[in-house]
């Protein structure tokens, strides 16, 4: 086994620090999160903890912000920031900052005033609903510590006009807030004394600087309260804060419950390392650990599943099945795996994997002509690298039931078309691939009829299923189809077409070709038993070098094509318009690595990873952000992404898998 001897650790100088765009996640595993700003300054109405009361969904926020005000010999100073109006601050954090540090990606905040160090760290322990933060206070001569919080109390989408008025109620160490939901929080220290300061609730104002660019409500009244104050002797001493929406969850010992968390997280970048078989490499490292924030269990169906994106997405079936391979079995995770397709198999509706599951938690919605065909290729994928065949034998029925809906037709206008063996898919007014954004009664990008990745995952669907059957040492009974299915694919491809001969992204229900150049194309023919030539594949990929290749990613249109759409920013529905229609999205990027490392220009795909490899320090730290705008290439949408970590971290390692080794030029610290 590799050994990981000490953290990954990130650190970062006072100006790096002090951007409130370097944003920090914390996650339990089961939805509920924790986020702020690497200063701890909240950006977002998400910003602070978020409580899941019915795994993953459900999910509400109750802190925004702690409060922290130090006393010292020469004066009292706020340790806290919280953004008024755009650069104008309540509270004197930033100007304290000394630097930061993620180990592991637990973040770590250091401030230095009057002389005295205060180094803050933070952990979500797993299934707490909690956030702990712990205090390291170094000072030459007696100090005081005040803590409290600033409370919101509300649905994690909403905003509060007026603050909210909650109930402050302290006995000795321990203290509720109550308001429409309750929250628990803890003091505890080392050293020193703590003494309950009478609570004098206030209205305190906040500016979210995302939700702003977003074209969201920026602002919002929040409700602040100090709640202890802790003297502390000359020389220092330790202190730690616990808030949970969970009361059964308040730690024991708040610094043993860190280092479990430090030490899971060590093993979780370990164990990826191993399963990657490749020298120490602190990417794998790094996203192995980021790829943990999305893997989450369900309560009601209970199973395993993912959360799409932090912070504002719930589990998707589709995303969960395209991230499946980088989150579990690249990262060594086969029993996740297991759980994954387990909860996804059994929540099958007529052949059809839920889209997603509703926030709220009650049903799910099955508007997705993909999300099962991506399920068929994960659950070959996990029994080939799993070995697993008595799970294999298990899910083979339903494969061949999933399998045999989609043939003889289900809905949506989902079916095969008994001419060729191929896919039709769609019907007014409903989105079904991952190209899905529908504003009021316009779906964006309909691409009704036979996408092109949607027959590329048919027939790997289809192969799984023979794949499957002779690990298990039965016929396939999908061989017919399989064939017909691989000779119709050759009508998509266009050798006529203006600038040159090209795949369709689709053929419409007419028959008539959509040649709009976006990096479909690229994830169909990377898919196993797509029948296309090395010319074809050859020119599918100069075509994606010459007109969607970015260094952060494929645009989903090409920029030569007149509905293209470069800036995804403002309002939703500015930004929903262009979702699709130019914006650069990370995830296809594996698709076109796949496709380089099969003609064998292994360099090359090693090089179209390095934009991506940097950006892991440049929004969500240590993960990859949902999208970019596609003239900036300024990130957007979530953050944190799961299919964004999961392929870039499936591709890197597959590259460097082939290459040999990690190269020597990467260094895990930041300029």
């Amino acid at each position: 086994m590799n050994a990981f001897p000490a953290p990954t650790l990130r650190t970062f100088g006072p100006q790096a620090a002090r951007n409130p765009d370097l944003e920090v996640l914390l996650t339990d595993g089961l939805g509920s999160f924790a986020l702020s700003s690497l200063a701890g300054v909240p950006t977002r109405c998400y910003s602070g903890l978020a409580v899941s009361h019915l795994p993953p969904a459900k999910r509400w926020q109750h802190l925004v912000s702690p409060l922290e005000v130090l006393e010292t010999g020469v004066g009292a100073v706020t340790l806290h920031a919280l953004e008024l109006a755009p650069s104008v601050y309540e509270g004197d954090g930033l100007r304290w900052l000394s630097g930061a540090t993620l180990r592991d990606l637990l973040p770590e905040r250091e401030q230095w005033a009057h002389g005295v160090r205060v180094r803050r760290r933070a952990c979500m322990p797993r299934a707490s609903g909690s956030v702990v933060f712990l205090y390291d206070v170094e000072a030459r001569d007696a100090v005081a510590l005040t803590l409290g919080g600033f409370f919101a109390d509300r649905d994690m989408h909403a905003t509060h006009g007026e603050a909210p008025a909650l109930t402050f109620e302290t006995e000795g160490t321990r203290g509720t807030v109550r308001g429409t939901q309750k929250t628990w929080v803890e003091m505890q220290i080392s050293g020193g004394e703590v003494e309950a300061v009478p609570p004098q609730p206030f209205s305190q104002r906040v500016y979210y600087r995302h939700d702003a660019a977003r074209g969201e409500q920026e602002h919002e009244r929040v409700t602040g309260a100090a709640l202890w104050r802790v003297t502390l002797p000359p020389g220092g001493g330790r202190v730690a804060l616990t808030v949970s929406g969970l009361e059964q969850t308040l730690f024991a010992d708040p610094w043993a419950a860190y280092e479990e968390e430090a030490a899971r997280r060590r093993a979780l970048a370990t164990r990826a390392q191993d399963a990657a078989q490749l020298p120490k490499d602190e990417f794998v490292a790094t996203l192995a650990v980021a790829a943990d924030a999305y893997l989450v269990r369900r309560a009601q169906p209970a199973g395993g599943s993912v959360i799409a994106g932090y912070p504002w997405f719930a589990d998707w079936g589709r995303d969960a099945m395209i991230a499946l391979t980088g989150l579990t079995l690249v990262t060594g995770r086969h029993a996740e795996a297991r759980e994954l397709l387990d909860t996804f198999l059994r929540t099958l509706r007529r052949g059809l994997t839920p889209n997603n599951f509703h926030d709220d938690g009650a049903g799910a919605g099955y508007n997705t002509v993909d999300g099962a065909l991506w399920l068929a290729v994960a659950l070959e994928r996990y029994v080939e690298a799993s070995g697993d065949l008595a799970f294999a034998r298990k899910a083979l029925p339903q494969l061949r039931a999933l399998l045999n809906w989609h043939a003889r037709g289900t809905d949506h206008g989902i079916g095969m078309d008994p001419a060729d063996g191929l896919l039709l898919a769609g019907e007014p007014g409903v989105q079904l691939t991952w190209m899905d954004v529908k504003i009021a009664d316009w779906v964006v990008t309909p691409r009704h009829g036979k996408p092109v990745e949607v027959q590329g995952l048919w027939l790997a669907a289809l192969r799984a299923e023979g794949v499957l059957a002779g690990k298990v040492g039965e016929a396939s009974q999908c061989a017919e189809v399989l064939s017909q299915a691989r000779e119709g694919f050759a009508t998509l491809w266009q050798p006529d077409a203006p600038g040159g001969a090209r795949f369709a992204d689709t053929l419409g229900m007419d028959g008539e070709a959509d040649l709009s150049v976006r990096p479909n194309t690229a994830i169909a023919i990377a898919l196993p038993e797509v029948p296309a030539t090395p010319e074809q594949r050859e020119a599918t990929v100069r075509q994606a070098e010459a007109e969607l290749l970015t260094p952060l990613g494929l645009h989903t249109l090409s920029p030569r094509d007149g509905r293209y759409r470069g800036n995804y920013g403002g309002d939703q529905v500015l930004r929903d318009a262009a979702y699709h229609q130019g914006t650069v999205w990370p995830w296809p990027l594996g698709a076109y690595i796949d496709l380089l490392l099969a003609q064998g220009e292994a360099e090359r795909a090693d090089a179209a990873l390095d934009g991506l490899r940097g950006h892991l320090w440049e929004a969500g730290l240590g993960h990859v952000s949902e999208v970019f705008a596609g003239e900036t290439l300024v990130p957007g949408g979530c953050p944190f992404q799961a299919w964004s970590v999961a392929e870039v971290l499936r591709a890197h390692v597959r590259v460097r898998q082939t290459r040999g080794a990690a190269r020597p030029d990467e260094s895990p610290t930041a300029p």
